[in-house]
């Protein structure tokens, strides 16, 4: 859906909240839990979920699940190339989803970095500087503000204002949400 909106032309900012707010080892009952979510997400959206991931990353008790680093990817590939920000996350979720690769290790990112074409060295250092925490409590604040609760989440600047945009009804139905969002921009921001 986002790559929809973004193909049309318009500007895409990620604000990433952080869904695992600490480096998190998951009882067997929690990946089974996310097993079935998963699998929901793939029937509606139409993402792949690789046997990679499912039968490998997923089940394996070494694997951590934590946000931090993938949202400092995703600040130091905007650091490092202006727009970069929508086509690391793409691949940083391909990389865990599809190829079922461990993201929050710094030479997986590294190499997810590359695989976009950004140069791993000025990565290297970009992640190292990023303000994740100050980026993610300022995220934490925005969804407190406008009564986001869950990931993801959807705001729209529409004049001054940020006015949410509903998303789960368009969940593989990408051009469907694209003209949601389309018809949000003209309504007025006093409607």
């Amino acid at each position: 859906m986002v790559e929809a909106v973004a193909n049309a032309g318009i500007p895409i900012v990620l604000h990433g909240g952080g869904l695992w707010e600490s480096a998190a080892d998951l009882a067997p009952d929690k990946r089974a839990y996310i097993r079935r979510s998963d699998a929901r997400i793939a029937e509606l959206s139409s993402m792949t979920v690789s046997a990679a991931y499912l039968k490998g990353l997923l089940i394996d008790a070494d694997t951590v699940f934590w946000s931090r680093p993938t949202i400092a990817a995703v600040l130091a590939a905007g650091a490092v190339e202006r727009g970069a920000e929508l086509r690391m996350m793409h691949a940083i979720q391909r990389a865990h989803y599809v190829e079922g690769s461990r993201v929050v290790e710094a030479h997986v990112l590294t190499d997810v970095a590359r695989s976009v074409g950004l140069d791993a060295d000025a990565f290297g250092r970009a992640i190292e500087i990023v303000s994740v925490d100050e980026h993610i409590a300022a995220t934490r604040r925005l969804m407190r503000q406008d009564g986001i609760k869950g990931f993801p989440g959807f705001l729209m600047q529409r004049g001054g204002e940020l006015v949410r945009v509903q998303h789960e009804s368009f969940y593989g139905r990408p051009d469907a949400f694209l003209h949601a969002v389309e018809a949000a921009a003209r309504t007025s921001p006093a409607a």
